[in-house]
């Protein structure tokens, strides 16, 4: 069972055994390898056909966000406090919308993107009159309460990380099945599912149930090395008798480890001017709001038209941009 307040798969859904692989038998000749590099070579967003009565991708292309993303030249302090100056000086995105529907949400949520050679950078700011959040533990059920999230993908694999305001972060790493095998994932022992004791769940999305890659891997013991988090509270955790103004994250993600999103077609390293990524930015509620429009309790960055964030056609463009935040440009 999928909880509605997250996307995140469940504990109970693992599965424990280990299944015998079977290969489908292909014709290796030269059709089927110029179809092969055809495939590989389509953008994420770069599919238009019918799903089901409904075109893919379920919102078109032209509405989802586009960020230029400065860089900074000064090392970040991630404390989650956002007070260096060059967050007041990066530009934040839109407040987010419902992931659903795109129309306008209870409380305000913005992030700011910033990056340098070893690190991608998200400054959230979150909007919540009662700042409540319970678990402690790593990869607890956090969907089970607030929390903010965050997704990016790569062309065979994508990397999931959920925060909730006292920093106790649930991760995972989903990887399309199509290339599991030919781009070598199996050969990376805590990603081989032929291995015992290996965590891994058969994944057929949220509410899209017919995407055109078909099923993935998810790995939910794994984590991303060297991630660096933390949050930073604007009042009284866990006191409903006041009011409080929200909380804020902050996130450096390692490029070094992003490596592994990109296997079969490397991108080449280290990041530079121009390169584009396609990341997931959400928050996710108990607490909904009464009436119409109808509050789904997800809200995004950029909205996917279904209760799903495992869409990476439906993410946020990042394009990087090699103008130092608060210069002017070359």
């Amino acid at each position: 069972m999928v909880n509605q307040h997250s996307f995140a798969l469940r504990p109970h859904a693992f599965e424990w055994a280990v299944p015998q692989l079977g290969f489908r038998s292909m014709k290796f000749n030269s059709s089927f390898w110029a179809n092969l590099l055809f495939v590989l070579a389509l953008p994420l967003s770069g599919f238009a056909q019918e799903e089901g009565g409904k075109s893919f991708p379920p919102v078109p292309d032209e509405s989802i966000p586009r960020y230029d993303v400065l860089r900074t030249k000064k090392s970040m302090v991630i404390d989650g406090k956002l007070d260096e100056a060059v967050w007041s000086k990066t530009r934040p995105s839109r407040k987010f919308v419902d992931l659903i529907t795109g129309e306008k949400t209870r409380y305000g949520t913005t992030v700011k993107v910033l990056w340098d050679p070893e690190y991608l950078y998200l400054g959230y700011e979150i909007q919540e009159p009662n700042v409540q959040a319970k678990f402690t533990e790593r990869d607890s059920p956090i969907w089970q309460e607030n929390d903010v999230e965050f997704f990016i993908a790569g062309k065979d694999a994508y990397y999931e990380l959920e925060i909730n305001a006292r920093g106790t972060l649930y991760e995972g790493l989903f990887v399309w099945q199509d290339v599991y095998e030919t781009a070598g994932f199996s050969t990376i022992p805590e990603l081989d599912v032929r291995r015992e004791g290996v965590r891994r769940q058969k994944f057929n999305g949220v509410g899209l149930k017919n995407h055109p890659r078909g099923l993935r891997w998810a790995f939910l013991a794994w984590d991303l090395p060297n991630l660096k988090s933390a949050v930073s509270v604007q009042g009284t955790l866990n006191d409903p008798s006041d009011n409080d103004q929200g909380w804020s994250v902050e996130l450096a993600i390692p490029w070094s480890a992003l490596k592994i999103l990109d296997r079969s077609i490397p991108r080449k390293w280290p990041p530079k001017d121009g390169d584009v990524w396609r990341v997931d930015v959400s928050r996710f509620n108990q607490q909904k709001a009464e009436g119409e429009p109808v509050d789904s309790g997800g809200w995004a960055w950029s909205h996917h038209g279904i209760w799903d964030s495992h869409i990476p056609e439906c993410f946020t463009y990042l394009i990087l941009k090699d103008q130092i935040v608060g210069e002017a440009k070359p």
